[in-house]
């Protein structure tokens, strides 16, 4: 086996959604890419949708992490298998019962997005290995250098860079159409591939986690990306433009992006779990950190899932996570298949972490209803 291609990825959704109607729905995405390419997802679950609380997973959202499609694809597949067939999972060192994976199924809903940028994948696979955007060419001016949008950086968090951080921060963003990596579109949600992912995350208002799969750093990363975490002072976040032109330093106290001490601690957890389930495979040691320790960013996925609730508080809480898979873009096949069984171990531990939170949480009352996840 190896890399699946545009084509290839499509089918597999559709032929998993076949293969096992009682516990999977295929979700037709609204807004198909610039040449055309319609989207889709997988609900996973054997209750109706919407009874049970959400995990929201995308991959391939810049083209030339390749392996992030299969990851996921492969994720799905064995959850099915393992349900339809009575068995638990075993991913090298670390297993889940079969009464493990059951609970996934039973008590959560998986929603499994493999391809959000289509167009991207198709370039980069038959073109330019190294391309990371779209094929957006609304502002190229007809040079071709100048074609496509960072879908990482197209979502509604600190979208005006340049006025929110510190101007010697140098967040890896761009408003420049010409810049080849992190151009960030003309506006939060201009890109299709956005859209469809804010579309799931409304189509789905249970969704209590978000995880976006990447690569290459050997990173689990949580909020914030715009600055270092705390927990002190409400008065410093991205809503409040008293703050503009201070986010973005490491160890400058004149700004950190507050994130409340419950949000922080179970989001470690999270983080630290999947690390854990990861490590057990064959001994990879990934890092969980906050995302800003890899880089200072805005736009970015995992910031806008988070932002959500607070920007409108009718909106339930979504703790956000990216993974960076791996220490390339392209590894060989047969590396490759050990990062998938690696990083799926980790999302699954992740996942079971996740309800075993939520369970702990509705037993005690604490967090438990809508009102408590504002």
């Amino acid at each position: 086996m190896t890399y699946l291609n545009t084509i290839e990825v499509e089918s597999a959704v559709t032929s998993l959604a076949t293969a096992f109607p009682s516990a999977c729905d295929i979700i037709d995405l609204p807004n198909s890419s610039f040449e055309g390419r319609s989207g889709h997802a997988l609900r996973i679950g054997t209750g109706p949708a919407g009874s049970n609380d959400c995990v929201v997973l995308i991959g391939g959202v810049h083209a030339r992490e390749w392996g992030s499609c299969e990851v996921l694809i492969h994720l799905a597949a064995d959850l099915l298998e393992a349900y339809s067939g009575g068995t638990g999972l075993v991913y090298g060192g670390t297993s889940f019962t079969s009464d493990q994976v059951r609970s996934l199924l039973d008590d959560l809903d998986l929603v499994v997005f493999p391809l959000v940028n289509p167009d991207g994948r198709n370039y980069s696979q038959n073109v330019d290995p190294m391309w990371r955007k779209n094929r957006n060419p609304a502002n190229s001016g007809g040079d071709p250098a100048r074609i496509g949008v960072d879908i990482n950086r197209n979502f509604d968090f600190l979208f005006d860079f340049a006025t929110a951080f510190d101007p010697t921060a140098g967040p890896r963003v761009s408003a420049d159409p010409g810049d080849v990596e992190v151009y960030q579109g003309p506006s939060p949600f201009s890109e299709p591939e956005t859209r469809n992912v804010r579309w799931l995350l409304d189509e789905f208002p249970r969704t209590r986690w978000f995880v976006d799969v990447h690569s290459y750093s050997e990173d689990m990363l949580f909020v914030w990306g715009d600055d270092e975490n705390q927990s002190l002072d409400e008065a410093k976040n991205f809503l409040n433009r008293a703050f503009d032109g201070t986010r973005g330093v490491a160890g400058d106290p004149a700004y950190a992006e507050f994130i409340p001490t419950g949000d922080a601690d179970a989001a470690a957890v999270l983080a630290e779990q999947f690390c854990a389930g990861l490590r057990g495979v064959r001994g990879r040691a990934y890092t969980p950190m906050s995302a800003f320790h890899l880089y200072p960013t805005s736009g970015t996925s995992d910031d806008y899932a988070y932002s959500r609730h607070l920007v409108d508080p009718q909106k339930g809480k979504i703790l956000a996570f990216t993974v960076e898979w791996g220490k390339s873009f392209h590894p060989p096949w047969p590396e490759m298949h050990r990062i998938i069984l690696d990083t799926d171990a980790g999302l699954a531990q992740f996942c079971l972490t996740a309800l075993q939170q939520r369970q702990r949480m509705a037993a005690t009352g604490v967090g438990a209803g809508a009102s408590a996840d504002r």
